[in-house]
Formats: C-alpha cells, sequence, structure tokens
C-alpha cells in the first residue's frame, strides 16, 4: 500500500539502500520538508520510499527512490514510481526529472524518460540526468 509520509520517515530506507557506509545525514536533501514524501508499506514497515519536489517553474524533480533489497525486482518500485508521475501531473508539472544511478537507467526508460547530458559521478557512483516531458 502507498501511503504519504513524512521526510524523516524515508530516512532509515534511504539510509540503508542508497548510502550505508556514509553518516545518515548524508541522505538528507536541502529543503527535505517541503517535498511530498512517499512509502510503500508492506506489513506495516516501509519497504520503497521515494520524494518528489515540483519548483515554482512546475518542474518536478524526484530523489532518494530507494527500495530494501529484499522487495526489489517485485514490482513495488515501478508501482511507487507510477504515482510519483501521476502526482507530478495532478500538480500541473510539465516535466519529471532524477539524477539516475546509471545501473538504473533502463528502469527510467521504461517509463518514457530519456538521458539528458553526460554521465557524472557522485564519489565512486556513475550517473546520469533523466528526464521525462509531461
Amino acid at each position: 500500500m502507498i501511503r504519504t509520509i513524512t521526510s524523516e520517515q524515508t530516512y532509515p530506507l534511504r539510509h540503508q539502500v542508497l548510502w550505508p557506509d556514509k553518516p545518515l545525514e548524508f541522505v538528507k536533501v536541502p529543503k527535505d520538508e517541503f517535498g511530498f514524501h512517499f512509502g510503500y508499506f508492506v506489513a506495516g514497515e516501509p519497504v520503497c520510499v521515494i520524494s518528489l519536489f515540483i519548483n515554482e517553474h512546475k518542474v518536478a524533480r524526484f530523489r532518494k527512490f530507494a527500495t530494501h533489497p529484499d522487495f526489489q525486482r517485485k514490482g513495488i518500485g515501478s508501482q511507487l514510481l507510477q504515482h510519483v508521475f501521476e502526482k507530478a501531473i495532478q500538480s500541473k508539472a510539465v516535466q519529471i526529472w532524477c539524477d539516475a544511478r546509471l545501473d538504473a537507467k533502463l528502469f527510467y526508460e521504461r517509463f518514457g524518460m530519456k538521458q539528458e547530458g553526460e554521465r557524472f559521478y557522485k564519489g565512486e557512483i556513475p550517473y546520469v540526468k533523466m528526464i521525462r516531458v509531461f
């Protein structure tokens, strides 16, 4: 089940999945409190989280998309991402984008997102910017 949650509720899963070797503070983003945060819950526990930010120009960005390893490749992340796209469209966003880990590029392409620009790195991890215009 998908629920709206607080930014603080995303932190444990963000930390465990995305940056387990960094301090918890590393998974917090500026203006987290102004985003929309969603979790997919199984047996009362969040197993997938994502955060959506929409700026004054109606450009949406999702960040810190994390699915617990035991629940990956089961369609949960796809359902949550679809929910975020719908929320962005309802909010009149004109496009949505993310910084995607390179190994997730094909996943995002299935949602109509396209790479924009060149590969870049956050630490040792390669990323690409993925974008979809509505």
